[in-house]
């Protein structure tokens, strides 16, 4: 299995371990529910995404006969990714405390996290479309 898709997995169930800490701290805390964006957007790009990403990098390839178009950039998608939540989840927290720097700090990791989606699927996308050259060389 290669770094990058352990690298995804791991992240992960990192997150939802996370997510799950701060739906908790919500459903004992009640006025904590001011933070349910956190949690959504680290239940939904930190565990959701990132799981199908990981698995989505180890298992196309496989289904398609061709080999990853290009792992270094599937290497700059997990930093883009991580990076990107958790500029997003400072930026939100931030906003929460009423300091200015929150939406930009918001901003930021939204287009860092963007730019991650973009990645994954411009490499899925030529993943698929690979060349039966390519998918020799990469066997042989």
């Amino acid at each position: 299995m290669a770094w990058f898709v352990k690298a995804f997995i791991k992240a992960s169930v990192t997150w939802l371990a996370i997510g799950v800490l701060i739906g908790i701290a919500m459903a004992v805390h009640p006025a904590w529910v001011v933070h349910r964006a956190v949690h959504a957007h680290i239940m939904l790009l930190g565990f959701v995404t990132m799981m199908i990403s990981g698995v989505a990098y180890h298992v196309i390839p496989r289904f398609a006969g061709f080999p990853l178009h290009s792992e270094r950039a599937a290497g700059w998608h997990w930093f883009m990714a991580n990076a990107g939540l958790a500029l997003m989840i400072a930026g939100f927290l931030c906003r929460d405390l009423g300091l200015a720097a929150g939406s930009w700090v918001l901003a930021s990791g939204g287009v860092l996290s963007g730019a991650g989606a973009y990645t994954f699927a411009f490499l899925i996308w030529r993943t698929i479309d690979g060349t039966p050259a390519r998918a020799i060389l990469a066997r042989g």
